[in-house]
């Protein structure tokens, strides 16, 4: 395809923006990636082997899922000013995929060559992921992604079935041909689905759960990522600002599936470990604008962790309770998928994620 640009439609967001500063001068290089210095104050990263450079922060689609139409415009808009040019989003993300709807309006906007887009299918099988892949193109109004990730594997299951024949990797290495799509890669949600997909193919992206939490209190991600950096591909960190589950007894600050950072020094410390590990290019705070803008400024004050930092961090997960140990177990005992907890966003998952 020829035309790279927004589709635009009657009744999108009025009123033009102009288009951000392009990455300057060179800033410092952290372990692992090789990083920009941008105007707007947000470093960007190259991500991984792609060529591309992205914001380390990345605008968490879900949040849209809080918002109305016009909140969507004013914080996609804000984010993009302050120097966030990697939105991602999936068609799974609110009712009935209201999230791609409203960012598809939202961007808009923007130039869509400043921006950065990633979308995901949740679908596993040929066909159903070719409809969902057509689907949000649509909804986001543009005729291709900067990258498509497979969502949310949680399995062997799952892996067997998006690599084997008729799976989804087939939509995907076509759309590629075809255009459609720029890069590809993954979400997981345990060790096991992520290293045995990694093995069955080479991604450009690995996005995967990377926060002081799991990372110390069970290992958990420790050989995903020591796998993307060995194949060069980017590692994109979810459940960043993460504190854990949610302690029995405890009020809880948001109607949210896990305790986050709230407070200024907790945002710039967990954000500063996981963007401090090696290969790292971006974290996605959760799906929250308050909680984007603090991440955001963290970004904005990046320096690497130290050690007496991070032995802070290690001394303060012995407090805090894993989301994703229970589930880990199961996958390693060879047990049926249950729902991570009643109130994640997670429990409405493809069959073969049920096996």
């Amino acid at each position: 395809m020829k035309r790279r640009s927004f589709i635009k439609v009657v009744g999108g967001v009025a009123g033009g923006l102009a288009v951000g500063a392009s990455c300057s001068h060179r800033g410092v290089k952290p372990e692992g990636v090789s990083q920009l210095d941008h105007p707007s104050g947000l470093p960007r990263r190259a991500l991984g082997r792609t060529g591309e450079m992205i914001s380390v922060v990345g605008f968490p689609g879900l949040a849209l899922s809080h918002c109305t139409q016009e909140e969507s415009n004013t914080g996609i808009r804000d984010a993009f000013e302050k120097g966030v040019n990697y939105f991602d989003v999936a068609p799974a993300y609110g009712k009935d995929g209201e999230c791609e709807i409203k960012m598809g309006v939202g961007l808009q906007q923007l130039d869509r060559k400043t921006i950065f887009l990633a979308s995901k299918t949740k679908m596993r099988d040929r066909e159903g992921s070719l409809k969902e892949l057509e689907r949000s193109l649509n909804r986001l109004k543009t005729d291709y992604l900067d990258l498509y990730q497979l969502h949310h594997l949680w399995n062997p299951a799952d892996v067997e079935k998006v690599l084997g024949p008729g799976g989804a990797m087939e939509t995907v290495l076509r759309a590629q041909e075809e255009g459609k799509i720029k890069h590809i890669g993954f979400s997981a949600h345990t060790n096991k689905a992520a290293l045995d997909v990694m093995k069955g193919f080479r991604f450009d992206t690995v996005m995967f759960p990377i926060n002081f939490v799991e990372y110390f209190r069970i290992g958990f991600g420790r050989e995903v990522i020591d796998l993307a950096n060995q194949q060069g591909a980017a590692l994109l960190s979810i459940k960043t600002l993460s504190h854990g589950r949610w302690p029995e007894g405890i009020e809880r600050t948001r109607d949210w599936w896990y305790k986050s950072a709230e407070e200024k020094a907790d945002v710039d410390l967990a954000m500063r470990f996981a963007l401090s590990l090696k290969g790292v290019a971006a974290g996605i705070p959760p799906s929250f604008l308050d909680l984007l803008n603090k991440a955001i400024a963290a970004g904005k004050s990046f320096r690497p962790i130290t050690d007496a930092e991070t032995a802070r961090l290690q001394t303060k997960s012995a407090s805090c309770l894993s989301l994703f140990k229970r589930e880990e177990d199961r996958i390693a005992r060879g047990g049926p998928f249950t729902p991570i907890y009643p109130d994640s966003p997670y429990e409405d998952l493809p069959p073969c994620s049920r096996a």
